[in-house]
């Protein structure tokens, strides 16, 4: 029987310790879950960038356009998963130029783009703040032909686009990125007032990279 104490007497002792040790040592708090990013709503933003491109005359042959674009951005995203599905729009001032001179137009033969939009939808793949893109749809703008003394012929058309991008989201609400896009305004009969003929089709596209800033609600 003395043994059977001893031996209880020694078990509650070393629970004791164990209990003091315990309550002796720090305390250290498990660290807050932070919830994935989430690229679902609505925004607007401003971008702006250059563009590379070419027209093209049936008189004049064809040669580059370029210059550079400053506009605004809206859309909306919603996010599935880690798919993020989107429709965006923009519309840019543009200052893209180019001029050729040639036996068939020696006065020289101009085009010009002064506004430029797109409705786009997106696809991307979210890893966390980090979103690349494709993306794809219609573009807008207005072709001007012109030679000097001549009246020249402008008209607004209807093409298409297509591009990549990727958006990073910065802080809070505020997001960043970069994008490339094509897009073909197609043609139009800029007739005998653009230097080149009775029926000069004249054709405008570009090579556009640009950078924005989203803010999202």
């Amino acid at each position: 029987m003395k043994r059977v104490f001893l031996a209880y007497a020694g078990l509650l002792a070393f629970a004791g310790t164990a209990a003091a040790a315990d309550l002796s040592a720090p305390y250290y708090k498990a660290p807050a879950y932070a919830p994935a990013y989430s690229w679902t709503g609505f925004y607007i933003g401003v971008n702006g960038g250059g563009g590379l491109g070419r027209s093209t005359w049936d008189s004049a042959g064809s040669f580059d356009v370029s210059g550079g674009f400053v506009g605004g951005t809206v859309g909306y995203n919603y996010q599935i998963g880690q798919v993020v599905l989107g429709a965006e729009g923009d519309i840019d001032w543009t200052d893209l130029n180019g001029k050729t001179t040639t036996l068939t137009c020696l006065p020289g033969c101009s085009v010009g783009n002064s506004w430029l939009a797109t409705v786009r939808g997106r696809v991307g793949y979210a890893a966390d703040r980090f979103l690349p893109y494709v993306t794809g749809g219609a573009a807008f703008g207005n072709i001007n032909g012109s030679s000097p003394g001549l009246v020249g012929a402008s008209t607004s058309n209807a093409g298409w686009t297509l591009g990549a991008g990727i958006e990073f989201a910065i802080a809070g609400r505020w997001s960043a990125k970069t994008e490339y896009l094509f897009v073909d305004l197609g043609r139009f009969n800029c007739g005998p007032n653009c230097g080149g003929g009775f029926t000069d089709n004249v054709s405008f596209n570009a090579n556009i990279l640009r950078a924005g800033v989203n803010y999202r609600f």
